[in-house]
């Protein structure tokens, strides 16, 4: 196949363009996947030198149409310069293509606007990803998981409970969906019906490990599944902390659960720090070793876990506004479904109680329990402790010493 038709007559024609790539407007079309693919399987090519080059042309399409001598004055050595313009890998990416379509793969382009903002900023930013799910989670706040694949009892638990309660105070919990403590993490966010995307260390149509196929067709129907590798590109070993930059680089922080010292957990966390994201660590048994890697990082200065609220007040007030924003929508969402059904399903009455709670609330008086029951008429002390449980978890209201509450982080 070699170039496309298009490009096979004038791909010597167009100069480069100076400066740095801009964000698209439009989603990617057919052709402009083709040239992306093909950028993506030129031998020899790599990620940060494919980044520079569309820094200096800024499509693929300019790239490759652009000469030897041109590619080779934009940093190439002359058989990778050889490569693309030669166009070999044009053959390969039409597969690709094929198979992306089959699978219902969506390509996301660095300069495409779904792409993740915080992961377009680090050092070497994958400048292809391939998704499958709902692609709009790309612009949620995430928080990466992580931890080894050999935890302890503790280690399921606690990287499930804080999981589902940072999904149901509105983060998105992003991990690699290996055997363990990501694997705890994506399945404690489904749990609360919240949202989590598993990072790929290998084509995204390849589930590994292969006893998480079913959590991979979840997550798919269900949130999303991302990989900066190619379609039945193998789970090698060397992919994975590949992979890892992607969750530390989407995320606003990454919290380790339990690792070894030199574990993938430890790499990752090192990149975080790399990237400037918050680091956060579940402290554990100090004769575990298992719980080497974690207390080492608080001994280091990561931020000590205990509580999903331990991760939201270490967060950037815009990133907390983001938060508040996203449960109102949630309470808002939950209002309209039981005026469009008139059922009084859990879900809508925990709405209506928890819209009430917030007006009785104040963020600079405090309320005692007693006196909120109290002011809730027609509702039990049960009814609204639970209210308030949810509310708290969703960040809106924050529990003081002697069992009393003020409303949290309004504007």
């Amino acid at each position: 196949m070699r170039f496309p038709p298009a490009l096979e007559h004038n791909h010597m024609n167009m100069q480069p363009a100076a400066g740095v790539r801009p964000a698209s407007t439009d989603t990617l079309t057919a052709e402009d996947a083709l040239y992306w693919l093909a950028l993506r399987l030129t031998p020899g090519l790599g990620t940060r030198k494919a980044g520079q080059l569309l820094e200096v042309f800024r499509t693929p399409q300019a790239i490759f149409r652009a000469s030897r001598s041109e590619l080779q004055a934009g940093g190439l050595s002359a058989s990778v310069a050889q490569n693309l313009a030669s166009g070999c890998a044009f053959d390969d990416a039409a597969e690709q293509q094929r198979l992306a379509a089959q699978a219902g793969v969506i390509l996301i382009s660095i300069t495409d606007p779904q792409y993740p903002p915080a992961l377009r900023d680090i050092f070497d930013p994958p400048p292809l990803l391939f998704t499958r799910g709902r692609v709009e989670l790309l612009a949620t706040l995430m928080l990466g998981v992580v931890g080894t694949r050999r935890p302890t009892a503790y280690g399921t638990v606690v990287s499930t409970k804080l999981s589902a309660d940072l999904a149901t105070a509105g983060m998105t919990i992003a991990s690699g969906m290996a055997r363990g403590i990501d694997t705890a993490a994506h399945r404690g966010a489904l749990e609360v019906g919240g949202d989590t995307i598993a990072v790929f260390g290998c084509g995204i149509d390849q589930i590994y490990p292969a006893e998480n196929r079913k959590l991979a067709e979840q997550i798919a129907s269900q949130c999303l599944l991302i990989s900066e590798f190619p379609m039945n590109a193998p789970a090698y070993p060397q992919n994975f902390p590949i992979r890892n930059r992607i969750i530390s680089g989407m995320s606003a922080g990454v919290l380790v659960v339990e690792g070894s010292e030199y574990s993938g957990s430890a790499i990752t966390a090192k990149l975080a720090i790399e990237q400037n994201r918050e680091v956060f660590a579940v402290p554990g048994n100090i004769m575990s070793k298992m719980s080497w890697g974690p207390n080492l990082l608080i001994k280091q200065g990561a931020k000590l876990v205990q509580e999903w609220n331990d991760v939201i007040v270490e967060l950037k007030p815009e990133d907390r506004r983001r938060l508040v924003e996203r449960c109102r929508k949630r309470l808002d969402l939950n209002e309209n479904k039981s005026d469009e059904t008139n059922v009084d399903t859990p879900a809508s009455v925990m709405g209506s109680q928890g819209r009430e709670i917030l007006r009785q609330l104040r963020p600079d008086a405090p309320m005692g329990l007693d006196n909120l029951i109290e002011s809730m008429e027609g509702v039990s002390s049960s009814e609204v402790i639970a209210a308030l449980f949810e509310l708290e978890l969703a960040g809106l209201v924050r529990q003081l010493p002697g069992k009393s509450y003020i409303r949290a982080w309004t504007d």
